[in-house]
């Protein structure tokens, strides 16, 4: 469906050569269909034969890591360059007849780029509150099994990218949700009176309470994601820029 020499603008003429451009093209199609992280995504590079054959690698073809995807991402959408991909599965369809001559298709590719991003984030909190569950439980066992609903366990004992999330959005924002109301019951049992003051200083502790104040608020005692513009103003851009 893609050809390297497609993307060949959106990479340096000098420097390490970077992983197939076509072939992340193709990854990251598969990637949407299956409703994977970057993570699993990767994986199945490296470990799913299937993936290896649509590829046309070799048995043993290490892959590349995770982090290629959403660097491959940000070309994309810094040149527009998503529509490539999408005019690529449509040529294909077409070829094969999938695609009636006299039928419309989208061509716009953001919802491909979205929901990649949105399976990131997923990711992105629940390490994050998988982090901190944790190191209290290595800090505070007896107190972590006091508070810790029955369900933790369940959601948060293994890798996020271990496990695939929903497909529907809806679903995923459910999965959203429940991960925001977890992390904030156990950000407001650590932060109690009677709970071990120690807890509060574990640094696991604290990248989750920083976290959740730039992805959750509370409207009408009910935890919810932040919009882009309920987002709290931070000073980090600027003092980056201080010299």
């Amino acid at each position: 469906m893609f050809r390297d020499e497609d993307f060949a603008d959106l990479f340096a003429s000098r420097g390490r050569p970077a992983w197939s451009p076509a072939g992340l093209a193709l990854v990251s199609v598969l990637q949407f269909v299956e409703g994977l992280t970057d993570r699993q995504a990767a994986e199945a590079v490296r470990a799913r034969i299937d993936f290896k054959y649509a590829l046309g690698l070799h048995l043993d073809d290490p892959g590349f890591d995770f982090s290629v995807l959403s660097e491959f991402r940000d070309r994309l959408a810094g040149a527009d360059g998503g529509r490539r991909v999408m005019d690529g599965v449509l040529v294909a369809a077409r070829d094969k007849g999938l695609l009636k001559s006299a039928g419309r298709a989208r061509t716009d590719s953001s919802h491909v780029l979205s929901s990649a991003r949105e399976l990131c984030w997923l990711e992105q909190m629940a390490e994050t509150l998988r982090a901190a569950l944790n190191a209290l439980a290595q800090a505070a066992p007896d107190w972590l099994s006091e508070i810790a609903e029955p369900d933790w366990f369940k959601h948060y004992a293994t890798r996020a990218e271990d496990s695939r999330f929903p497909k529907a959005r809806a679903k995923r924002d459910e999965a959203g949700a429940r991960i925001g109301r977890d992390g904030t019951r156990l950000l407001e049992a650590v932060l109690a009176a009677d709970a071990p003051a120690a807890l509060r200083a574990l640094d696991e502790v604290e990248i989750l309470r920083r976290v959740w104040v730039q992805h959750f608020h509370q409207v009408d005692g009910e935890v919810t994601r932040r919009g882009p513009k309920d987002r709290p103003w931070s000073r980090w851009p600027r003092l980056c820029g201080q010299r």
